[in-house]
């Protein structure tokens, strides 16, 4: 399975904004395995701002080391990053 390096790694030198295909693109050109192109094949043809866009967009973890309970938590938590006197609007 890709990793969320793997995927930045291969496009490293892309310029954004960029469509699907010239990420695509992009990273068969690089080299990339398979796994990091069929990940990238799957995403939404929507043009992306930036590396870890094309990453999330993927369904790649940006923190695998997080256990599952620490993402559920996360999960749970409706507004992540919202102060506390924002949260009820």
């Amino acid at each position: 399975m890709a990793s969320y390096a793997d995927v930045l790694q291969y496009l490293s030198s892309l310029d954004y904004p960029a469509e699907k295909d010239d990420v695509i693109r992009e990273a068969e050109r690089e080299g990339a395995p398979p796994d990091v192109l069929k990940a990238l094949r799957a995403l939404p043809p929507v043009d992306y701002a930036n590396g870890n866009e094309v990453a999330r967009s993927a369904g790649i973890e940006a923190a695998p080391e997080l256990s599952a309970s620490q993402r559920a938590a996360q999960a749970r938590d409706r507004h992540p990053r919202v102060s506390q006197h924002l949260r009820g609007i």
